[in-house]
């Protein structure tokens, strides 16, 4: 996953996913949501440009599962997705979590790790109709 300088794209990551949060209407959009504004903060304080505004506790137990869940997922159908295009698990190398439910975060997948972005969104999308996704 790529770096940036500056923390002010963290804070603006972070921003977002408030903002989405704030917007989620059923308990299972709050708490997808919750989780990517953890993944947010700690994805910032990964690649040392800390921004956590408050500190996580037990209650946010059920997020942090959800979250492991949710990205495992991800990580995991990209890397399917890449090996079917590439035809072997070794030539593998993709490290995304971004929504596969949208055909543009795929495409901005496969430039970022040099597969054909067609080719690629046809293999994701016939791996959609099989791979438990959260949302």
């Amino acid at each position: 996953m790529e770096q940036h300088e500056e923390r002010s794209w963290y804070r603006a990551r972070l921003k977002d996913e408030l903002e989405e949060r704030s917007k989620a209407r059923s308990r299972l959009e709050h708490l997808s949501e919750t989780a990517d504004v953890m993944y947010a903060m700690s994805r910032a304080e990964f690649d040392n440009h800390p921004i956590q505004t408050r500190k996580i506790h037990f209650r946010h137990i059920s997020s942090l599962l959800y979250m492991s869940g949710k990205y495992s997922s991800r990580w995991y159908f990209y890397r399917v997705a890449a090996a079917f295009q590439t035809r072997s698990f070794a030539k593998v190398d993709v490290r995304e979590v971004v929504n596969p439910a949208k055909d543009l975060k795929i495409q901005q997948v496969a430039e970022r790790n040099r597969l054909d972005p067609e080719q690629f969104l046809a293999i994701c999308k016939r791996l959609r109709h099989v791979w438990p996704l959260l949302p």
